[in-house]
């Protein structure tokens, strides 16, 4: 049986590998490790160029360092969505009431950054592969409950399998679903998940530091 791997690539950073000596990160090992038994057709990595920022001017090199590694991979396609920034107010945290309790209380202008098209894109490329029975069975690597119908038309209109990895390193449970906790939902729809990626794997999943393309030779980013 051949698979197809769906990777919502912010979803899989922030949850598995921020902060950590792991964002080197080679998704092919990952998934082989993962599933050792299964035979992979395709990766498909959705994620967004990021931009550059005041405080952090390197962070596209990185990024794009980063994807020249994962472009060595033969059958990973990089599917890309957009940034949108824009300011906004909000308010301050804890809250402040400089009117006085019985008003509401003082705003900041913060910038909202947020990702767009990549969970979209992800569901669209998953209904479509499988509508097209590109592959026997999928697998999702994304914490994301928007994924939900999409996951559950496959599984449940399709009639096809379809894994869930939840990419956090722990299995905790949190309240709120940003700190990566599996959605029930998606565990509902599923045929099967995976409820954590454990740091040994990420650990034994890394790019080599130096490496070689058709460009030349390039390294992983300091401090990486």
């Amino acid at each position: 049986m051949s698979t197809n791997v769906y990777i919502d690539g912010f979803n899989l950073y922030f949850c598995a590998v921020k902060q950590t000596p792991y964002r080197w990160l080679n998704l092919l090992v990952v998934c082989n490790t993962l599933f050792p038994t299964v035979t992979i057709n395709k990766i498909k990595y959705f994620s967004a160029k990021v931009k550059a920022l005041p405080h952090d001017r390197s962070a596209p090199t990185r990024q794009d360092t980063y994807w020249r590694a994962l472009k060595t991979i033969p059958n990973l396609e990089i599917i890309e969505g957009s940034f949108v920034a824009w300011p906004k107010l909000m308010p301050q945290w804890p809250f402040a009431y400089v009117n006085g309790v019985s008003n509401p209380p003082n705003k900041v202008q913060v910038q909202r950054t947020e990702e767009k098209g990549s969970d979209v894109n992800l569901a669209a490329y998953l209904v479509y592969d499988n509508c097209m029975e590109e592959a026997d069975e999928s697998i999702v690597i994304s914490n994301d409950a928007d994924l939900t119908n999409a996951i559950e038309l496959v599984t449940k209109c399709l009639g096809r399998p379809v894994t869930v990895v939840n990419p956090n390193r722990t299995k905790r449970v949190h309240s709120d679903p940003k700190h990566c906790s599996l959605q029930q939902d998606l565990k509902r729809v599923s045929t099967n998940h995976v409820s954590s990626i454990n740091a040994k794997v990420l650990a034994s999943a890394q790019f080599p530091p130096t490496m070689t393309d058709a460009q030349g030779t390039f390294t992983k980013p300091k401090g990486w």
